[in-house]
């Protein structure tokens, strides 16, 4: 069926962009960057260290002033060195306000770097990664001023310390660096990091320790321009999917973000995380009652429907679709919306993928969500019935009609927002037109007007975007005009 003639420029705008559903799918990634972005922050990318991780190494020491400090840690006496590098870390410690850029200005961070390789020294060691580690959480220009002054090797090297304070704390250091953004992810990568990070794994290490290893392996994850390079997908993807096993939420969550990150790039990445197997898990965790492990999940599954369509299909096979009814209906809307992005991925499938959400009963909780949701949620609602609605057969197409997704369609026309109300349109005359294909037109017109719909799109004719006015003129004349007004060509907006 032919979609409203409007200009080429508009259609290119709709999620969809057009009837060919390899084509929509290809366009899902780039047209959902505006959730992710609304998202971003949901996962921290550095963490400050604000507490002791031992009592043992981190004693009370002694309240120096910062030009003490510096004498200090310039002193030949590793005792001397070991309290003033204890009382920068306590400095940076602070919950509040810490001076950072007072310590960094100050130049102690090659001498910290230097006590990182006092192998005989651990609780001199153990101080100046707490103290980087700090340093590192801050601005990209505190994480520079740690790079550059070579704390990375000397770090990596610490992975392998006998001591597993010292390990834990260089391991947190490293994933600060990591999160600063893609270029020091992949330094960090670089310095063989990753066979380091897994072989700590055991089931000896305390649960604190592990949680601070999948945080880091989520920051060598994490970033676009460029994404991690796929040697090193490859290394962390198997320990991922080991993490994925376990029952903390805070591990759960943590390596579902890095998943997160993985699938949220071509299908070819996607294909290197369906691979190990992790989706049927990845399905079940959608059911968590925790929101921290639940949001990554969903926005894991919601990245691979953005995939072939084969991706998709595994997708609905591991029951994805068995758990989206519930998530539509989640109290908490950042689920609900996200759960209605996933949906409209599917959405815009094959006829097999839209009949799936029919007979999992997704359009109900689908329609309330246009009649009742919060408008970020309507907006994605309207995307999914915009790729249903040019996806589906004729018959699907009047079943979407059947449970009542035109009367909030409808209402929605008022929004201030000229994208939707033009994809609103443009569905409108999608589905007049498959009603006038199958002669039933009569009958879905009258159902518009009983549902105020003509009033609203004839008041559409006077609003000050020239494609609505167009695009609603058109409806208008070809649908619900007299008869006589029917082959009256009114002229195209301008762009």
């Amino acid at each position: 069926m032919p979609t409203l003639d409007a200009p080429e420029e508009r259609l290119k705008k709709f999620k969809y962009r057009g009837k060919d559903a390899s084509v929509r799918r290809q366009q899902r990634m780039a047209l959902s960057l505006e959730l992710r972005k609304a998202k971003k922050d949901e996962q921290a990318l550095k963490r400050r260290n604000i507490t002791y991780l031992s009592p043992d190494l981190a004693s009370k020491g002694v309240c120096l002033t910062l030009d003490e400090i510096i004498k200090g840690m310039n002193s030949l006496d590793l005792a001397v060195c070991f309290e003033a590098t204890q009382a920068i870390r306590k400095m940076l410690s602070q919950e509040k306000n810490p001076p950072l850029k007072m310590i960094v200005e100050s130049g102690v961070i090659p001498r910290l770097v230097e006590f990182l390789k006092s192998s005989h020294h651990p609780c001199l060691q153990f101080e100046a990664a707490w103290a980087l580690t700090n340093i590192a959480s801050g601005t990209s220009l505190d994480t520079q001023a740690v790079v550059k002054g070579g704390a990375i090797l000397p770090l990596a090297e610490l992975l392998s310390s006998p001591n597993m304070t010292v390990c834990e704390q260089a391991v947190w250091a490293l994933g600060n660096i990591a999160g600063d953004g893609p270029e020091f992810r992949d330094v960090v990568i670089s310095s063989n990091v990753i066979p380091r990070l897994t072989a700590l794994i055991s089931s000896t290490i305390s649960i604190t320790f592990l949680r601070n290893i999948t945080w880091t392996l989520s920051n060598l994850c994490r970033g676009k321009d460029p994404y991690p390079c796929e040697e090193a997908v490859r290394q962390i993807l198997p320990v991922l999917s080991h993490l994925l096993q376990y029952q903390d939420s805070e591990i759960l969550s943590d390596t579902c973000w890095a998943l997160s990150y993985l699938t949220d790039a071509c299908s070819e990445r996607i294909t290197l995380v369906l691979d190990t197997g992790v989706l049927p898990r990845l399905v079940e965790l959608l059911t968590s009652v925790e929101l921290s492990v639940l949001t990554p999940s969903l926005r894991t599954v919601g990245n691979i429907v953005t995939g072939t369509d084969h991706q998709t299909q595994m997708a609905i096979d591991a029951g994805m679709l068995k758990v989206l009814p519930q998530l539509l209906q989640h109290p908490r809307s950042s689920i609900q919306k996200e759960a209605t992005w996933a949906l409209s991925n599917v959405a815009a499938g094959p006829h097999q993928h839209i009949q799936g959400l029919i007979t999992h009963n997704l359009i109900p909780p689908l329609v309330a969500l246009l009649r009742n949701g919060e408008y970020k949620v309507q907006k994605e609602a309207v995307w999914t019935v915009a790729n249903l609605a040019m996806g589906a057969s004729a018959d699907q197409l009047f079943q979407l009609v059947h449970f009542g997704v035109l009367g909030p369609l409808l209402s929605l026309l008022t929004v201030p927002d000229v994208k939707i109300i033009l994809i609103i349109l443009n569905v409108i005359s999608y589905v007049l037109q498959a009603a006038q294909k199958l002669s039933d037109k009569k009958s879905l017109c009258l159902l518009v007007e009983e549902l105020g719909g003509i009033d609203r799109i004839e008041a559409l004719q006077h609003h000050e975007n020239s494609q609505i006015r167009w695009a609603a003129l058109q409806i208008i004349e070809n649908h619900f005009g007299e008869e006589e007004d029917t082959d009256t060509h009114s002229p195209k907006p301008s762009l």
